[in-house]
């Protein structure tokens, strides 16, 4: 269902996408661009061969925000949004696609879930919208309003694509509306949809006396407690590193005013948690700079959200393994609570999987492109991720680096870890136990 779903909405979009009707000039885009951004939008990843303001029409640009969001929330949300208004009734194969698609552990409440997904989703997205209003409308005039409603739902579904300028959000650098604005869609849509609701839960719960505002923190999951604290130890910490490494480099933010400075630091380290946009020019950055932002990038947001990456909790989880092992522990423990030894099983196959993809397409991409390693690495990253940031090299890409970028956005969108599962499905024949056996390990 998600493996084929996505791919049927890449191939619906970009036929879309390259009818006449679709592009500014009415004349047929051609089929790698118009498949290239399709995928783009689909996977929220945001490269592009061909500037979205610039070539594509009204119409083109509504295909594009409805992939968008259909790739924002996920083929398993959207689909059963659709049956719901239908009113089709959700099978139980299909309430256990749900619950593998968000994590969770029940079945209970799931299409409940789904609608009250829908219904935040919309709701952030329309306050964002509003927020924007403010400031592009007096600059636009009407059409501010489209502008704002495309920012914003390009923003929460972290897909970094806008029809404003050329420079992505270089222009508003110095704007704290369109700033904060922009930073909190992109945590909000990257922290997940589970973490959301068990937020409101317990906020609501305190709001009826039930508990005490100081039990909050005690209150939430264990998921919630990983994602939130991971989630501001990354943003926080980037920023700070950003702004040191970057400080004297005059093609970033060297020549800034500090307000300015501090700003682009912060919407750095935010951006490479798989939004796109930019407000300085990622070509420029210092190696070490951009080799941070490669790291964040690969990180990415938190499950079950609108971020790619292999998420913030995957990490985590692994560090905290790895550190219970340097301290002769048998189990994974954090905010006194075991983590079961399957999910860090998973989460190790993820990080491989993701891995070895990445290694592959920078491979391949080296190949075809004959291009700079630190260029063709950063968009490599940037395509598994599906964050959108780009050293310059995506414009300029030939066909068959297309390709491999669209495979790589694919991928890293669906997930090797799904599409491993999807092909071999038939082969899974349950669990067997065998003798141990004795390896070296270091």
């Amino acid at each position: 269902m998600i493996v084929i779903g996505f791919l049927a909405g890449i191939l619906i979009g970009a036929f879309l996408l390259a009818l006449p009707i679709s592009s500014r000039t009415h004349t047929v885009t051609p089929f790698a661009d118009s498949l290239f951004t399709a995928t783009t939008s689909i996977c929220v990843t945001g490269l592009t061969t061909v500037n979205t303001m610039e070539h594509w029409s009204l119409f083109g640009q509504i295909v594009i925000l409805i992939l968008i969001q259909f790739g924002g929330l996920g083929v398993v949300t959207f689909t059963t949004t659709i049956f719901l208004i239908l009113g089709r009734r959700i099978t139980l194969s299909e309430r256990l696609v749900i619950q593998d698609a968000y994590n969770l552990d029940t079945l209970k409440g799931l299409v409940k879930l789904t609608i009250r997904i829908m219904k935040g989703t919309f709701l952030v997205e329309g306050i964002g919208a509003l927020l924007y209003c403010i400031r592009l409308i007096p600059q636009y005039g009407a059409s501010g309003i489209w502008k704002s409603v495309f920012l914003s739902v390009s923003a929460f579904c972290n897909a970094g694509m806008d029809i404003m300028t050329l420079d992505s959000l270089t222009s508003y650098r110095g704007d704290v509306l369109m700033n904060m604005t922009t930073m909190l869609l992109i945590i909000i849509g990257g922290i997940g949809f589970p973490v959301w609701w068990n937020t409101v839960e317990v906020i609501k719960a305190i709001g009826r006396k039930e508990i005490k505002p100081g039990r909050f923190w005690m209150r939430v999951t264990l998921h919630s407690k990983l994602v939130i604290t991971t989630t501001l130890v990354l943003i926080l910490g980037g920023a700070i590193l950003i702004f040191a490494l970057e400080y004297r480099n005059p093609a970033t933010i060297g020549e800034l005013p500090m307000k300015e400075k501090v700003l682009a630091a912060l919407f750095q380290s935010v951006t490479t948690r798989t939004a796109g946009f930019f407000t300085i020019p990622q070509d420029e950055l210092t190696p070490a700079g951009a080799f941070l932002s490669l790291i964040l990038m690969f990180i990415g947001g938190s499950p079950s959200g609108t971020a790619g990456g292999v998420k913030t909790v995957t990490v985590v989880m692994l560090l905290l393994s790895a550190l219970s092992i340097a301290k002769g522990r048998n189990d994974v423990e954090v905010f006194d609570r075991r983590i079961s030894e399957k999910y860090v099983r998973k989460g190790l196959a993820v990080v491989l999987f993701s891995l070895s993809a990445l290694f592959l397409s920078a491979m391949a991409l080296s190949i075809a492109e004959q291009a700079d390693f630190l260029d063709t690495l950063y968009e490599c990253t940037s395509a598994i991720a599906t964050v959108g940031l780009s050293r310059n090299m995506t414009p300029g890409l030939s066909t068959a680096g297309k390709y491999i970028i669209m495979i790589t956005m694919y991928l890293g969108r669906v997930g090797p870890i799904t599409m491993a599962l999807a092909f071999n499905a038939k082969r899974l024949r349950g669990t067997r136990t065998l003798p141990d056996g004795k390896i070296i390990v270091g």
